[in-house]
C-alpha cells in the first residue's frame, strides 16, 4: 500500500507523510488492526487488514490536535499474549509540537476519540522516539519499559536511556530510572569511561547500573540525569527485546543514530557519529541491578563490521536475529564505504555477523515519478507478525519514508487518481501538512 492507493472498501481513507512506529492486533472476525503513526502528520492510523494483511478499510484514531502537532515516531504493543495485560499501544512523541513523552492508546477506540490522547507522566517526559515493555517472562510481578531520548544537543550528548519499573499492569505509580556506567568519567574513545558513550568500544562489556530520578518534565528531567552523570549517548532510537526465554526477554537492544557537527568536531569524541547498535543485558532477578552493556555495531570503527552503517533508527528483534533499519541523516559523504541508499541490516546475535539484506531503490523509483535520487528514503516501522497472523513463513509489515514524493501538479504520481493529496483532513489540515507519501510493505524470507 501507499498514499497513492485508493482503498476499494474505504476511499475516503488516505494514507500519510513519514510511517513510523506500528503494532498489529487481532478481531475477533479473522481480520486485524494495523495501528501505525503518521510522524509528520502528527497522528496515529488504524488500518483493518484481511488474513493476508491486504488493507481493506482506515481511519485516524489520533489526530494532530491531540497530539499538539507533536510527532508520533516509534511505536509497540502491550498485549496480554506478551506483556500479562493490555491491549494497548505505546508512542514516542519526539519533536516538533510541546506534548513530547509516552503516549497511552487504546487500539480498538473509535475515531470520534481522535481529538484526545493520554500521556503517561510516569514514564517520564523526553524527546521519546519509542516507549517499549519488555516481556512478561522476564520478571514475573513487574512491568518493566524502556524509553529511548532522541536528544540532538550539538555540544555534548545528552540523549539518556531510560527505565519505568512498576508492578504488573501498572503503567502510572512505578519508579523511573536512567542509565549510569559504573565507570563514570570521561576518556578518549574506547578508553573505558561511561561519561559518554564513544568511552566504550565495540564488543567489550561495561558494567552499568540504574539510579533512580525523580524529575518528570523535559527539561528538568534532563537535567537531573546529566546531574546523576547518566551516559550520555547521541540521540537514541528505538528499542526492542529478544523473543524466546525468559533470559530472552531480559536482554534488550537499541540504537544511536548518531550527529556529527562540523562546528563542533570535539562531539565526535563523546557520541556516534554514523551510529551504534547497543546490547543491554538486565539482572536475572531484579530489573534494577546492575547491567551489562555492549556495543555490538559501531558504525564509527572504520574497517568493522559496521563501516558502511549510517544513522540507524527502527529496530525489531526477534528470537535469534535484530534487524536495523536506516533513516539516513546526511552523513554519507563523510565515508566513502556508505553507499546506496537507505538499507536494512541483519544482525545475528548468536554469531555476531552484521550484513545488509535490503535496500531502497530510489533510482527505478524516480524513473517512475515516485521520488528523485537526492532525497533519502527511511527504512521504518517493520514489526514481526508471524506469530499474531500464524503464518507458516516469517513474516515482518514494515514501511518506507519516501522523502521527496511530495505534492506536484505536474507530476500525476504525487497525487491520488481522485486528485486527493496524500492528506487526510481528519489527521491534519492540508495547510499544515507535508504533503509527502509513505509506502506500506509485507516482507517474507528474512529468518527469526
Amino acid at each position: 500500500m501507499s498514499s497513492a492507493d485508493i482503498l476499494e472498501s474505504d476511499s475516503t481513507f488516505v494514507y500519510g507523510a513519514y510511517m513510523d512506529g506500528a503494532a498489529l492486533y487481532p478481531y475477533e472476525d479473522g481480520t486485524y488492526a494495523f495501528i501505525n503513526n503518521l510522524e509528520a502528520d502528527y497522528s496515529i492510523a488504524r488500518i483493518r487488514m484481511n488474513s493476508d494483511l491486504q488493507p481493506l478499510e482506515g481511519d485516524y484514531i489520533v489526530n494532530s490536535a491531540a497530539t499538539a502537532f507533536t510527532a508520533m515516531c516509534s511505536g509497540s504493543s502491550i498485549t496480554m499474549e506478551e506483556h500479562g495485560f493490555g491491549p494497548l499501544y505505546l508512542s514516542g512523541g519526539e519533536w516538533g509540537g510541546n506534548a513530547k513523552g509516552v503516549y497511552k492508546i487504546n487500539p480498538f477506540r473509535s475515531p470520534d476519540e481522535r481529538v484526545e490522547a493520554e500521556r503517561l507522566p510516569a514514564l517520564g517526559e523526553w524527546a521519546t522516539e519509542n516507549a517499549v515493555a519488555i516481556g512478561k517472562d522476564a520478571y514475573p510481578t513487574q512491568t518493566v519499559v524502556f524509553m529511548g531520548d532522541d536528544d540532538s544537543n550539538n555540544t555534548y550528548p545528552q540523549a539518556h536511556f531510560g527505565m519505568y519499573v512498576g508492578n504488573r499492569g501498572d503503567l502510572y505509580s512505578g519508579k523511573l530510572y536512567v542509565l549510569r556506567g559504573k565507570n563514570p568519567t570521561e576518556t578518549a574513545i574506547g578508553g573505558g569511561g561511561l561519561k559518554f558513550e564513544m568511552g566504550m568500544a565495540e564488543d567489550i562489556e561495561y558494567d552499568v547500573e540504574w539510579v533512580e530520578v525523580t524529575e518528570r518534565t523535559l527539561a528538568e528531567l534532563n537535567q537531573e540525569a546529566i546531574d546523576s552523570v547518566a551516559i550520555g549517548f547521541q540521540r537514541i532510537e528505538d528499542i526492542d527485546w529478544r523473543r524466546g526465554s525468559a533470559e530472552n526477554n531480559r536482554t534488550v537492544f537499541f540504537n544511536a543514530t548518531g550527529r556529527i557537527r562540523s562546528d563542533n568536531p570535539d562531539l565526535a569524541n563523546r557520541g556516534t557519529s554514523f551510529g551504534r547498535v547497543y546490547k543491554l543485558e538486565l539482572d536475572p532477578s531484579n530489573p534494577i541491578g546492575d547491567a551489562k552493556l555492549t556495543v555490538v555495531v559501531d558504525g564509527d570503527l572504520e574497517g568493522g563490521k559496521g563501516d558502511g552503517m549510517h544513522s540507524p533508527d527502527n529496530i525489531v528483534v526477534t528470537e535469534n536475529y535484530v534487524y536495523v533499519q536506516e533513516d539516513p541523516n546526511g552523513y554519507a559523504d563523510a565515508n566513502p564505504d556508505i553507499q546506496g541508499y537507505a538499507k536494512l541490516w541483519q544482525y545475528d546475535i548468536a554469531t555476531g555477523t552484521f550484513k545488509e539484506v535490503m535496500e531502497c531503490n530510489q533510482t527505478v523509483a524516480a524513473g517512475l515519478g515516485i521520488g528523485n535520487t537526492d532525497s533519502y528514503w527511511e527504512i521504518t516501522g517493520m514489526i514481526d507478525v508471524t506469530d499474531i497472523i500464524g503464518a507458516s513463513e516469517p513474516t515482518f509489515v514494515g514501511g518506507a519514508q519516501v522523502h521527496g514524493w511530495s505534492f506536484d501538479s505536474g507530476n500525476p504520481m504525487t497525487y491520488r487518481a481522485d486528485g486527493k493529496k496524500f492528506v487526510d483532513p481528519t489527521a491534519i489540515d492540508e495547510a499544515a501538512a507535508t504533503l509527502e507519501g509513505s509506502f506500506l510493505f509485507k516482507l517474507t524470507g528474512l529468518p527469526r
